[in-house]
């Protein structure tokens, strides 16, 4: 069973309440997306609250606001915030993004996603667990996704978001369909030359050279964090 709570070092993420925990590829999207020149940051599907907490910890400039669609996730989403030292700067919607939309709120410098993936599989009888983790008709779905991000992005804005690299695959022929181009993609493995993990991509509204790069998690023969990933998680990760 996984822990009711997951404790970094400048914040701590309860989750008892959401069906999705604090997970390593989530951690790697919050510590690897290039939020420099970010002012207003958006976390699209926040679960915990995770990756807003780790955007307002990361640049001290941003207001960051999330939305969540599980009444029950948002709730925690927002309570974490609300403990976190960056409470006056984060913001949890409990919607549908549909419901946030339809606020018109205004553009963002960065939009982070670790949207549902599953289209194929079995879907779970947990019914929160489906929402967050299976595409469906009443889930985010991914023109859904790329349609809102080409209408809230700002012009020199990013989309970062997170999937196994099948449907990332997917996921880029929506997002082109919308408008959008795919910049960068950082390609997660468990170990050197192991099967990819998950993909994680950028976007932006005008194109630009592609730029590909790789991330191990654990050392080639060892159980040990690979060096390259203790650096970017240093920061957040309690044993570093």
């Amino acid at each position: 069973m996984a822990n009711s709570y997951f404790q970094f070092k400048h914040f701590r993420v309860e989750q008892g309440q959401c069906a999705m925990k604090v997970c390593t590829d989530a951690c790697v999207l919050g510590a690897v997306a290039d939020l420099t020149a970010a002012t207003r940051i958006l976390d699209i599907g926040a679960g915990t609250g995770l990756l807003a907490l780790m955007a307002a910890q990361r640049n001290a400039r941003a207001r960051v606001e999330a939305v969540e669609l599980d009444p029950a996730a948002a709730a925690q989403a927002a309570a974490n915030a609300a403990r976190s030292p960056w409470s006056a700067r984060i913001k949890v919607h409990a919607a549908s993004l549909a419901q946030y939309a339809a606020l018109a709120p205004a553009r963002f410098d960065h939009i982070l996603c670790n949207p549902p993936f599953f289209r194929h599989s079995l879907r779970s009888p947990d019914a929160q667990r489906t929402t967050a983790r299976h595409t469906a008709p009443d889930t985010l779905s991914f023109p859904e996704l790329a349609e809102f991000t080409a209408r809230f992005l700002t012009a020199d804005g990013r989309l970062t978001v997170l999937l196994p690299p099948p449907e990332m695959l997917h996921f880029e022929r929506e997002a082109a369909l919308a408008g959008l181009f795919l910049a960068a993609r950082l390609t997660l493995r468990h170990r050197p030359g192991s099967k990819a993990l998950r993909h994680i991509s950028s976007f932006t509204l005008r194109p630009q050279p592609q730029l590909s790069r790789e991330l191990a998690i654990h050392e080639a023969d060892s159980e040990a964090y690979s060096a390259e990933f203790r650096t970017l998680l240093q920061d957040f990760y309690l044993a570093f």
